[in-house]
C-alpha cells in the first residue's frame, strides 16, 4: 500500500534510492502523560540546524551527515532539556521518540536557539501558533476561552464585548475557517456568541492565519482557525473539574490498550453573570458542550500507524418566557476519522473521513419577528501526504471531496415557508511546494482547483494559486511577502443593521451568483534582536468580489434574493514582544481601512475600526503565583445613524369596531448606512492565578477583574426608547479547577 501511494503521486522510489545522507525524524511528548508536545524545539549542535515539531508532536530532519555523532538538544518551555547522542543511518532513516520531564521549578531563562534557527526561511507570514499554555496566565473574562484570546491579535477585531465573533482584516466573520480536529464548525458560540463553544482544556495547540494561508486549506477567503484537541494522558486515568461562575465542567482522560482517550463536558448553572452583557437584562440561555476522542496506535496491526476518532457536539436554548419575545435554538455536532501513516521512506500521509451538521432556528411566538430554519449537512473525505527531499525540500499534496446539504426555510410576511436550500459536491486538489535547500531564502508555493461547485451547474474550474517568500538579509532581520487568491461558495445572511447576531443562517451560493473570492497581498519585516525580544510588522491589501449581499430592495417574487457586491481592505499591524522569566510582555497596533460596495453604494462595514491598540503584561512571582494585566484601546465603530420618524399608520384592529384612523406608530427613517460613528473604547483587565500542588492533587485558583475603571463603553441606543446600552461594566470573576 506505501508503494502505491508514492508511485501515485510523483514516483519517489528513485529519489529514495539516491539519498546519499541520513535523515531524522522522531516525537517529543511529555513523560508524565505521553502527551505530545508541539512547537518543541529540536537543535543539532554539529550541523547547526534546528527544527520545531508540529502539532502532533513529531519532527523530521533531512540530509544529515551520517559519517559523525550527532548531539541532538530537544527542549520545551516548562520541562527539562534533554540531550541524545546518535548516529544516524546512511542512506535511510533514523526514528526517535523523546520523553521530556516537567521541570520541578521554573526556570530562569529559556533557551530558544533551536526555534530561532526553525524559522530561519520560514515562510509563515500571518501564522500564529498558539500553545494553550500561552493562553492560560490572561484575564480570563467569564472564563479561558479560545476566541476572545485571538481578539487581542492585531488585524482582529470584534464588535463589542457581548460577541466573541471575531472580524479579520477587513472582511465578514462569515469568511472564517474554523476548524476542529479538521472538521469545519459553523457556528461555534454559545449564549447569544458571548462566548466560544469550543472548551480550551481539551484543546492542545491553536493555528491561526490571519490571511494568506497555503493550498491546502479552502472554503473561506478571509482566516483559517485550526484546533487540535489532546490525545489524553496515555499513562494513568486523571480527572479535572473546575467551577466558574458561569459553567461547571469536568474531563476525564486515560490510557486504553495501545492507546488513550479524552472526554470532556460543560454546562451552564446560571445566567447571573450574564446578564452583566445585557445591561442587567435576564438571558434565559441554557448550553452544554461535549467531547469525546480515543487514538489507536499499534505496530502489530499498522506499522507505524496512528488512528484517532472525535466527536463534538455543543446545543444552546435561549427560550423566553415572553411570547412577545422570539425564542432560539442551535446545535453543532461534528465527527472526524483520521488515519495517519509514516512510511520507511521519507513520506508522510494521512486519510480522514469527516461529518459537520449545524441546526439553528429562530421561533417568533408572537413577537412579529418572521421564522428561519437552517440546516446544514457537510460530508467531507480527503487525503493528504507529505514527502521530504534530500536537499530539505518538501512537497504536499492531496485531494478533497465535500457533499455538503442545505436547508434555509424563511417565512414572508404572510407567515409561510418558503425553503431555498439545496444541496451539491465540491471535488477539489492541492499541490504545495516549500523550498527550504538554502538557509536564508524560503519559497511556499502551490494552488488549488477546484472540479466542481456545490452549487452545480457542471464543471466550473477554479484555481487558487498561492504563493509566500521568506529572505533573512541578516541572522536578525527578514523579509516575508505572499500573496493568493481564495474561495468560497457557502455564505451567510447577515443583516449589517443587526446589534447582536444570534446566528447566521448558511446556504450554498445561488447558482446565478459567481462564488465569492479573494485576493491577498501581504508582505512584512521580522527583527530579532535577541532571544527575548522580537518585532513584527505587516501591511496587507485584500480585494473582496463576487460577494452575495442580500437584496434590500427585492420588490416581487422574481427579484432575486441576493446581489453582488465587491470589497476592499488595507492596513498596517505592528507587534513586539520580551520574554525573559519572570517577565512576558507584548504590545501591538494595527491601522485599519474596510470598504464594501454594493450597487454603488460604499460604506464602512460595522466591524472597521481605524485604530486597535493591545498591551499585556505577565509576571511570574514563584511559588505558584502569576498575575497579567491587559488594556485594549480601538476607535470607534461605524453605525448607522437615525433620520427622523414619521408616523405611520395601522391597521390592525378593525375588527374592534374603533376608529383605526387613529391608529399610528412611529416609523424610524435612516441615513446612509455607517456614516457615524461611536466614541472610542477602551479597557483594563487584571488577573491573578495561583497554583498548589499536593501529592498528585493540583488545585488552580484564578481571579479577574474586568474593566477596572469601569469605562463606560458605549454599545448602541434603542431606536424605538432612546435608551443607552453600555458594554461590559466592571465585572469581578473566580474560576476554581481541581485536577487529580
Amino acid at each position: 500500500m506505501k508503494k502505491s501511494v508514492l508511485l501515485f503521486y510523483l514516483g519517489f522510489c528513485s529519489i529514495v534510492i539516491g539519498q546519499n545522507k541520513g535523515l531524522l525524524r522522531g516525537f517529543v511528548a511529555d513523560s508524565t502523560s505521553g502527551e505530545m508536545l508541539p512547537y518543541a524545539n529540536v537543535y543539532i549542535q554539529e550541523v547547526k540546524r534546528g527544527a520545531s515539531t508540529d502539532h502532533r508532536g513529531f519532527f523530521i530532519m533531512a540530509s544529515l551527515p551520517h559519517d559523525i555523532i550527532l548531539t541532538v538538544k530537544i527542549s520545551y518551555i516548562g520541562f527539562e532539556s534533554k540531550e541524545l547522542i546518535i548516529r544516524v543511518e546512511p542512506y535511510g532513516v533514523t526514528d526517535i521518540k523523546v520523553l521530556l520531564v516537567p521541570a520541578s521549578i521554573q526556570l530562569q531563562t529559556i533557551e530558544k536557539i533551536g526555534e530561532k534557527v526553525a524559522k530561519e526561511n520560514a515562510t509563515d507570514l500571518s501564522l500564529q501558533k498558539i500553545a494553550i499554555r500561552d493562553l492560560e496566565t490572561l484575564p480570563k473574562g467569564v472564563e479561558l476561552d479560545i476566541f476572545r484570546a485571538l481578539q487581542n491579535l492585531p488585524g482582529v477585531q470584534t464588535a463589542g464585548d457581548v460577541s466573541a465573533r471575531f472580524y479579520v482584516r477587513g472582511s465578514s466573520s462569515n469568511q472564517n475557517l474554523v476548524l476542529l480536529d479538521n472538521s469545519p464548525i459553523y457556528n461555534p458560540f454559545h449564549a447569544l456568541g458571548i462566548f466560544s463553544a469550543i472548551d480550551p482544556d481539551m484543546v492542545s495547540t491553536v493555528e491561526f492565519y490571519k490571511g494568506g494561508f497555503p493550498a491546502e486549506y479552502s472554503g473561506r477567503l478571509s482566516s483559517v482557525l485550526k484546533v487540535v484537541t489532546r490525545d489524553g494522558n496515555r499513562n494513568n486515568i486523571s480527572a479535572k473539574g473546575s467551577l466558574s461562575l458561569l459553567t461547571v465542567k469536568g474531563l476525564v482522560e486515560g490510557p486504553i490498550p495501545s492507546g488513550s482517550f479524552i472526554t470532556s463536558f460543560r454546562k451552564n448553572y446560571s445566567d447571573k453573570i450574564l446578564k452583566k452583557f445585557r445591561n442587567d437584562n435576564s438571558l434565559p440561555a441554557d448550553f452544554y458542550d461535549f467531547f469525546a476522542k480515543i487514538n489507536f496506535a499499534n505496530d502489530n496491526f499498522a506499522q507505524d500507524a496512528k488512528f484517532t476518532a472525535s466527536f463534538f457536539h455543543s446545543r444552546d436554548n435561549v427560550m423566553n418566557d415572553n411570547l412577545k419575545r422570539e425564542d432560539f435554538k442551535w446545535s453543532n455536532t461534528s465527527f472526524n476519522f483520521n488515519y495517519f501513516q509514516i512510511s520507511d521512506s521519507p513520506l508522510l500521509y494521512q486519510v480522514e473521513l469527516g461529518t459537520s451538521q449545524f441546526k439553528g432556528q429562530r421561533i417568533p411566538n408572537e413577537s412579529g419577528a418572521k421564522g428561519i430554519e437552517n440546516e446544514i449537512n457537510d460530508f467531507i473525505m480527503r487525503m493528504d501526504f507529505n514527502y521530504v527531499y534530500d536537499s530539505k525540500d518538501e512537497m504536499s499534496g492531496g485531494f478533497k471531496i465535500s457533499e455538503v446539504q442545505s436547508k434555509l426555510q424563511l417565512e414572508n410576511f404572510r407567515g409561510q415557508a418558503n425553503d431555498i436550500g439545496s444541496h451539491g459536491t465540491n471535488i477539489s486538489a492541492y499541490l504545495r511546494y516549500k523550498m527550504l535547500r538554502y538557509s536564508t531564502f524560503g519559497a511556499d508555493f502551490g494552488t488549488r482547483v477546484n472540479a466542481t461547485r456545490l452549487a452545480g451547474g457542471g464543471p466550473a474550474y477554479f484555481f487558487e494559486p498561492r504563493l509566500s517568500l521568506t529572505y533573512r538579509i541578516v541572522p536578525e532581520l527578514a523579509l516575508k511577502a505572499s500573496w493568493g487568491i481564495y474561495m468560497q461558495d457557502l455564505i451567510t445572511i447577515s443583516d449589517e443593521n443587526e446589534v447582536v447576531t444570534i446566528f447566521e443562517p448558511w446556504l450554498i451560493t445561488p447558482i446565478y451568483l459567481n462564488p465569492s473570492s479573494a485576493i491577498h497581498y501581504i508582505s512584512g519585516i521580522e527583527y530579532t534582536p535577541s532571544q527575548s525580544l522580537s518585532f513584527n510588522l505587516e501591511g496587507y491589501y485584500k480585494v473582496l468580489q463576487n460577494l452575495a449581499i442580500i437584496n434590500d430592495k427585492k420588490y416581487f417574487p422574481n427579484d432575486p434574493d441576493f446581489v453582488i457586491g465587491q470589497g476592499e481592505s488595507y492596513g498596517l499591524e505592528f507587534q513586539s514582544r520580551f520574554m525573559q522569566q519572570p517577565f512576558n510582555f507584548s504590545a501591538s497596533y494595527s491601522l485599519a481601512y474596510a470598504f464594501n460596495e454594493v450597487s454603488g453604494v460604499r460604506y464602512a462595514p460595522r466591524y472597521d475600526s481605524r485604530h486597535t491598540v493591545n498591551l499585556s503584561c505577565e509576571y511570574d512571582f514563584g511559588s505558584g503565583w502569576t498575575a497579567s494585566v491587559m488594556w485594549t484601546y480601538s476607535s470607534g465603530l461605524p453605525f448607522t445613524q437615525i433620520a427622523g420618524y414619521y408616523d405611520r399608520l395601522t391597521i390592525d384592529d378593525l375588527h374592534t369596531g374603533g376608529n383605526f384612523l387613529d391608529s399610528y406608530n412611529p416609523f424610524i427613517l435612516l441615513s446612509e448606512k455607517n456614516l457615524g460613528r461611536l466614541p472610542d473604547y477602551h479597557r483594563l483587565d487584571l488577573s491573578l492565578s495561583k497554583k498548589i500542588q499536593i501529592g498528585k492533587l493540583k488545585l488552580y485558583f484564578d481571579i479577574s477583574a474586568l474593566n477596572v475603571y469601569n469605562r463606560k463603553n458605549l454599545f448602541y441606543f434603542k431606536r424605538d426608547t432612546g435608551e443607552r446600552v453600555d458594554m461590559l461594566p466592571f465585572l469581578p470573576t473566580a474560576t476554581v479547577k481541581v485536577e487529580l
